[in-house]
């Protein structure tokens, strides 16, 4: 007989007890802004200090800050916001190589399961701000971008950060996705291409704004 806990059946209450324990955690977090970005890049990076940048003018708007609790662009929206007015929250992943959390944490959760720590990410943030970075990064852009174009989520703000980067990205999307039909125009106003510092925080603050003035459009999930 399978012993429980290598089974199917056992993985199912690990899926639960993360949901649980991120829930029970986060339920009362207040409004806050997932920022992603690569784990490769040096502390020397302009990217890495634009995203502290960035962090530390959220936070200091009573916005907290949820990273992936890693290295490079994750540990600078962390720093930036630790001890700055909201919270710094770091929401880790098991790896193989291991990730070890970086110190700049109120709040820190590790997840076995990516699907569990993505949904963490959407449900609690009232907006993303996307660094460059690798396949983790272009991962939570497009699922956001999907969940938002199927209307399995309401619409929150997404904002690419440094249009030189993102540029050949974008190029494609017009020229061959939405050229062939994959796409709709209108899915291309889905999120926001910015350079500056200064121009997140508007953004920002608009939206939440309007979730203020309609508090019927603060839940995150359609049902």
């Amino acid at each position: 007989m399978e012993d429980l806990k290598t089974s199917e059946a056992w993985r199912v209450f690990r899926i639960q007890a993360e949901l649980i324990d991120g829930i029970e955690t986060l339920n009362d977090l207040g409004p806050a802004i997932s920022i992603f970005g690569s784990a490769r890049l040096e502390e020397s990076s302009p990217y890495y200090q634009d995203a502290m940048k960035v962090a530390r003018k959220l936070s200091q708007a009573k916005f907290s800050i949820i990273s992936g609790g890693g290295p490079s662009i994750m540990e600078a929206a962390n720093k930036g916001a630790f001890q700055q007015g909201g919270q710094s929250i770091g929401l880790n992943i098991a790896l193989p190589l291991e990730q070890s959390p970086n110190t700049s944490q109120d709040i820190s959760l590790t997840f076995r399961y990516f699907f569990v720590r993505k949904l963490m990410f959407v449900k609690y943030s009232i907006g993303y701000v996307v660094f460059p970075g690798g396949f983790g990064t272009l991962d939570e852009f497009f699922e956001a971008l999907t969940l938002i174009q199927t209307k399995k989520i309401k619409h929150f703000p997404i904002i690419l950060f440094g249009s030189s980067f993102w540029a050949g990205l974008i190029d494609w999307l017009k020229e061959q996705v939405l050229e062939l039909g994959c796409i709709s125009k209108e899915d291309l106003d889905l999120f926001y291409i910015v350079d500056s510092v200064d121009e997140i925080l508007p953004i920002i603050q608009n939206h939440y704004e309007y979730l203020q003035e309609h508090p019927e459009k603060g839940h995150r999930f359609r049902v």
